[in-house]
This record gives structure tokens, sequence and C-alpha cells, in this order.
């Protein structure tokens, strides 16, 4: 009786089959919304409940060069396009961190807010100074 033969092909596809198309996409409940808003740029990232990165966006991404990075009109721009997806996936309630003092901050929160997803928390994180630096010494004369 001869042995079945094993067939190698260098392809890693499988041949004449179709291509699933991704139907299965996970569905996201809720989520966290981290907003880090500096001067001179605004970059939303959006996570699920365990921390991984669902989608991002900055306001490079979205076309905005130099100082208009800056401006609540970019902040506000780059949150829809970061929120288009998940609200498509089914994300009703979302946790809202938001990072710096940057103009972008306020026009970020009113984007979420007409999303049409629902707050559970907004907070505010951030860094502060406890005692700063330390001063220098006095000059010698």
């Amino acid at each position: 009786m001869a042995k079945p033969r094993r067939i190698i092909s260098n392809s890693r596809l499988p041949r004449n089959r179709r291509i699933r198309l991704r139907n299965n996409i996970p569905k996201i409940k809720k989520g966290i919304i981290h907003v880090q808003a500096s001067f001179s740029n605004t970059i939303v990232t959006i996570t699920d409940v365990g921390g991984r990165v669902v989608t991002w966006s900055s306001a490079g991404v979205c076309k905005f060069k130099g100082r208009r990075r800056g401006t609540p009109f970019a902040a506000q721009s780059t949150t829809q396009d970061a929120m288009k997806p998940l609200v498509k996936q089914g994300m009703r309630r979302a946790i809202v961190l938001i990072k710096g003092i940057g103009r972008g901050r306020d026009a970020a929160l009113r984007a979420i807010c007409k999303s049409g997803v629902r707050l559970h928390l907004i907070r505010d994180i951030t860094p502060m100074p406890h005692n700063g630096c330390r001063p220098p010494k006095k000059r010698r004369t």
C-alpha cells in the first residue's frame, strides 16, 4: 500500500477558497476615551475596558498642519474621526479621561457628547507639580 504524499505549496493562502470578509467584528459596549490636548496638537485614543487600543486619531492625521493642529476645530474633527468606527460597532457608554491644558479640551468633549455615546465619568488627569523643581542657587558676588 502506497503512503499518501503531502503537498507543500509556497503560498500561505489556501487556493480555490473564498476570502472571508470581516463580518464578525467584535462589538464594544463600553470603552475609555483618552484625550490629550496640548498647545500644538490634540490626540484622541479610544480603548476598551481592558486597556487595549481600539482606534486613535490626531490632528495631524486629519490633515491639519502647523499651528492649526492646536485649534478647537482640529480637536473636534479629530474626535469625530476617532469616534466614527466605534459608534458603528455599537459603543454605548464611555469614560473620558482628559489630559493637558490645550485649547481643544472643551471642543473634544463636546464632540464626544454629540456622537451619541453616554458618558459615565469625566475625569481630568492633567499632571500638576506638587512642589516643582529645585530652585537655582543664589548668585555669589
